[in-house]
């Protein structure tokens, strides 16, 4: 599969060199280029191919939303995932009116940033560049995966560090196999019921697929891995 081609823009060197090692630790993902201010970036998205930009909005020269002005102005299919500290809602608004994919408030952590990008990446699996879509669930199912969280609205009980813990251990995985409840609780130091809750939770949300794991005698045992 090719990789998701990102350029990362953000005026602080360090914070944008940290973006671009978060990016690089995601499967999938592949930095092309990096940039300073919105000339850069620019220039940078008429160098070369460029599948989504990772867009601070408070550049030096202009801001961060001309950028994606002038993409959308140029007819560009680049998308944008704002990683910005603003928080006014008149941004908020500009940048969903500019078709703005994700919007991601600073200070974050690497799980939230990892949630945005896993999501992109099964919205693009989705919805491919070419053909048609066969019907409308399939539009909705690509809109939720990008918009949605698995986060939202955890049933009483879960809370959102072990969630993260479940998820790193399935996405860690080498082989595409999966892991059942007791092999993952044994991992993040839980019992195999509160796990289990998890897995299921995660289930129910999209995020990991349920496979029946044969070869032992008896029922089969479930396993989980990721969607």
């Amino acid at each position: 599969m090719t990789a998701i081609r990102v350029l990362v823009v953000d005026d602080e060197p360090l914070i944008a060199e940290a973006h671009r090692a978060y990016t690089e630790k995601v499967p999938g993902f592949e930095v092309v280029g990096v940039a300073h201010t919105a000339r850069d970036a620019m220039a940078a998205l008429r160098a070369g191919p460029v599948d989504l930009v990772l867009l601070d909005l408070n550049l030096p020269d202009k801001h961060g939303l001309e950028v994606a002005r002038a993409l959308r102005a140029a007819g560009s299919g680049t998308d944008v995932l704002a990683v910005t500290s603003a928080r006014d809602v008149a941004t908020v608004r500009q940048a969903v009116a500019l078709g703005v994919t994700h919007y991601l408030l600073k200070p974050f952590t690497f799980a939230a940033f990892r949630d945005k990008l896993d999501r992109y990446a099964r919205y693009r699996s989705q919805l491919p560049g070419t053909g048609e879509v066969a019907a409308q669930h399939e539009i909705d199912r690509a809109f939720a995966t990008l918009r949605g969280s698995p986060h939202d609205s955890l049933p009483k009980g879960l809370d959102e560090h072990t969630l993260d813990l479940v998820l790193g251990v399935l996405r860690d995985l080498a082989a595409p196999a999966g892991l059942s409840a007791a092999e993952v609780a044994a991992r993040i130091g839980a019992s195999r019921v509160t796990a289990r809750r998890y897995l299921e939770h995660l289930a129910d949300a999209g995020q990991v697929i349920r496979n029946p794991r044969y070869g032992s005698p008896g029922r089969p045992e479930v396993e989980y891995r990721p969607a």
